[in-house]
């Protein structure tokens, strides 16, 4: 709702790029605190936060390129604007993923631990990212007359449609995510075998996007077929692998 937090002349600070760096320290603080009480290195897990926060973003831009790639090769210069939206979550999860494996194994890290570590933390720093969406306009919703929370963006720098009520879809996957953040801080208590968190925030994170995918209005994300999103079916896909690791898991206990 409101794209520009602070301009002063030709400094400008959006409003998307100021809620995920606080999204990002909050997960980071949130997974420090949790690795002193498993007595994992609290300088290596700020590295490995540092290096996948990097890998999510170049992953999570590079997926919207191709996904969008006649646009971007007629103006190439347009693929570094990522203040202006485009940052597809799944690519970042895929490249984040090998390069925090890279680290952990590079530095003799328990990759299940330090995974179970960082879960929660995903989650709740995803929550606040998706309202520094919500802030920009993008990821937006499709119209929705009539609907009591749809919201309608006013704001001529807005990414969203203007002036057209449209299902509040950032709100729908933070709102989601905030779940996810409190059903997985709660199973940690619970917590039966290495990798559960991480399996099950994969898991719950998937069936979200999946939903949430039907209400959103911003064609240029890409489909696969007919109504199905790239993202749905990316979802489709990693709903189905944490539940076979999760299988695995279980019967290897």
């Amino acid at each position: 709702m409101y794209p520009v937090l602070i301009k002063i002349g030709p400094l400008t600070i959006h409003t998307y790029g100021v809620l995920v760096a606080a999204g990002f320290l909050l997960g980071l603080a949130l997974a420090v605190r949790q690795a002193k009480k498993q007595g994992i290195s609290s300088d290596k897990i700020v590295d490995i936060g540092f290096y996948m926060l990097v890998a999510a973003i170049v992953g999570s831009r590079l997926l919207f390129v191709i996904i969008n790639a006649g646009v971007y090769l007629k103006n190439p210069l347009a693929i570094f604007k990522i203040w202006e939206g485009g940052l597809v979550f799944y690519g970042g999860l895929i490249l984040a993923i090998p390069t925090a494996i890279w680290y952990m194994k590079k530095n003799g890290l328990d990759l299940w631990d330090t995974a179970d570590t960082f879960a929660p933390s995903l989650a709740i720093g995803h929550a606040v990212g998706r309202l520094g969406c919500f802030s920009a306009g993008c990821c937006y919703g499709k119209p929705s007359e009539g609907l009591p929370w749809a919201v309608t963006f006013l704001d001529p720098e807005s990414l969203a449609r203007i002036g057209i009520p449209l299902h509040p879809t950032q709100l729908y996957e933070s709102m989601g995510e905030f779940t996810n953040f409190l059903i997985l801080i709660t199973l940690r208590k619970h917590q039966s075998f290495k990798g559960q968190l991480l399996l099950t925030y994969i898991m719950l994170y998937s069936m979200l996007r999946f939903v949430v995918e039907f209400f959103r209005g911003d064609e240029y994300r890409g489909f696969i077929i007919g109504v199905f999103s790239i993202s749905q079916g990316l979802s489709v896909l990693m709903f189905a692998i944490s539940i076979i690791a999760m299988m695995s898991a279980q019967k290897s206990k």
